[in-house]
């Protein structure tokens, strides 16, 4: 049990996340790792390249059938997928009704009480990184995750949620063991993306641990609801995603507190990077007409 690692995959929603650690814990599985993944995220979606599932049923919707969580056994909620990597969600309730953030907490206390960390190398969690309230952050609050990689891009938000995240790690970094291990940058093409995911690795005192190429490889696999290492294991996308697991495997212990910066900070480098232009305070708040006029 000593050897096991925690890690979390944090990310604006959207930003490929969940592909990004199913495909990365995939490689981990297929280097010899036991990999248990905990879905925190309400789309419940965190697992389905594994299972090949649409989704799987949530400890949460279990739970209410069943009538309570300590009706569950361990084998109700968790399946066995690619590799043997074991797949659980913890799921949330109807949208706009309750706190999603509370199915994390109920499912790892679940988890926990009934041993499903024991016998395994890796616990990975896969958490929406968007709002980092209290359950969310539950991984990196109560100490569970060690490690946190966030999957970002060299769009505007994506970088602003990593610098977010980086916030939620700061907080409690004193009072646990909580880590930045790094950036994983999920290539969307835009303009000056590794530059713009190095300078911001620098600003928060930590590594872009890989830049993962776009690949419509990743998509033909999504559409099977499978891994790129299963569906096109040959493929260079599928080395990509070898690399990158090697790459987090190497980096136990590595992680930082990380130095998160100022919303200006951030509009500061895309400007150093030509990506913003220096707004002109004088204009602010002008209609076209009056700008005409003037």
């Amino acid at each position: 049990m000593s050897s096991l690692r925690q890690i979390a995959f944090y990310g604006k929603g959207g930003i490929g996340k969940s592909t990004t650690s199913q495909n990365t814990l995939a490689a981990l599985a297929e280097m010899g790792q036991k990999i248990l993944i905990v879905g925190c995220d309400p789309k419940a979606d965190s697992t389905r390249l594994i299972l090949h599932a649409k989704a799987q049923d949530t400890i949460l919707s279990l739970a209410a059938s069943a009538g309570s969580v300590e009706d569950l056994e361990l084998e109700d909620v968790m399946k066995v997928g690619y590799k043997d990597i074991r797949c659980v969600e913890s799921g949330g309730p109807e949208p706009g009704v309750g706190c999603a953030g509370r199915g994390v907490i109920t499912s790892i206390n679940f988890l926990e009480e009934n041993g499903a960390y024991e016998d395994i190398d890796y616990v990975s969690y896969d958490v929406l990184g968007d709002v980092v309230c209290g359950g969310f952050a539950m991984p990196i609050r109560e100490n569970k995750a060690q490690e946190i990689y966030i999957v970002m891009s060299g769009e505007m938000m994506a970088m602003y949620a990593a610098n977010n995240i980086s916030k939620g790690i700061l907080k409690y970094a004193n009072s646990g063991g909580v880590r930045l291990g790094g950036l994983i940058c999920n290539e969307r093409q835009t303009d000056k993306e590794l530059e713009l995911a190095e300078a911001l690795a620098k600003k928060l005192g930590t590594q872009l641990i890989y830049f993962v190429p776009r690949d419509n490889v990743v998509q033909h696999a999504e559409l099977r609801r499978m891994t790129v290492l299963e569906y096109a294991p040959e493929s260079k996308q599928a080395d990509h995603y070898r690399n990158l697991a090697t790459k987090v495997h190497n980096n136990g212990g590595k992680g930082i507190i990380p130095t998160p910066i100022s919303m200006d900070e951030l509009e500061d480098m895309l400007m150093e990077h030509g990506i913003m232009k220096p707004v002109d305070e004088s204009i602010v708040g002008k209609t076209a007409a009056e700008l005409a006029a003037s």
